[in-house]
């Protein structure tokens, strides 16, 4: 829904800067992204062949966090939704449909991103990488969407991009369609064993509104 990557590199690359590592480009982290902060710093420390303690790893990604928050409060974030999700999101909720961003960002910077692209209007519910015990792959954070909304697992679609987001929805019983761009660590997201595939989010209506004649 949201391209981040820039921020995303930028934040960690000035963690990364501070323990005297080498720049990784941002066409690297958008490989890296997809499990929340600590497994993108256990994926720069793998690239640069590099051996962290438990210790130095947690310092690290609290400094990734820290940075990463400081985008937003300087107004030097540059995120912005990917083409037609915004319409989209209008659409469905004009629908009557409900909606939920289910993400492995932690829940404060996934609210302070949708408040800065005005956008938490357009959605029901924020449930981030923090909200529950588990986060994705596991199915917790999408049963506890579902459960919040008051509708079954069966009653809802899964929107994602990379295996995370397919192996959430099938653990949690969850129809699920793929875009084919966004943070798929790599693997193409025709290939993902998802229920279908769109280019762009313009395509999401169609699959789940009544058509009229």
């Amino acid at each position: 829904m949201l391209d981040t990557a820039a921020d995303i590199a930028l934040a960690l690359n000035r963690a990364l800067n501070e323990y005297g590592w080498e720049v990784i480009p941002e066409s690297d982290v958008r490989l890296m992204i997809g499990r929340g902060g600590q497994v993108l710093v256990e994926r720069a420390a793998q690239l640069q062949q590099r051996h962290l303690g438990k210790a130095q790893l947690t310092e690290i990604v609290d400094r990734f966090y820290e940075h990463y928050g400081e985008l937003e409060a300087r107004n030097e974030a540059v995120a912005q939704p990917y083409p037609g999700a915004v319409k989209t999101l209008q659409r469905l909720k004009a629908a009557g449909l409900r909606s939920a961003v289910v993400t492995n960002k932690l829940y404060r910077f996934a609210v302070e991103l949708f408040d800065r692209l005005q956008l938490r209007d357009s959605i029901d519910l924020i449930v981030g990488g923090d909200t529950c015990e588990r986060r994705k792959p596991d199915p917790q954070p999408l049963l506890h969407a579902c459960t919040t909304l008051g509708l079954a697992p069966a009653e809802t679609l899964m929107v994602g991009d990379s295996i995370n987001d397919v192996l959430a929805a099938r653990a949690a019983g969850i129809p699920v369609v793929c875009v084919t761009y966004g943070y798929n660590e790599g693997q193409d997201p025709r290939s993902l064993p998802c229920d279908g595939w769109i280019d762009t989010l313009d395509e999401l209506p169609s699959l789940i509104l009544p058509r009229t004649s």
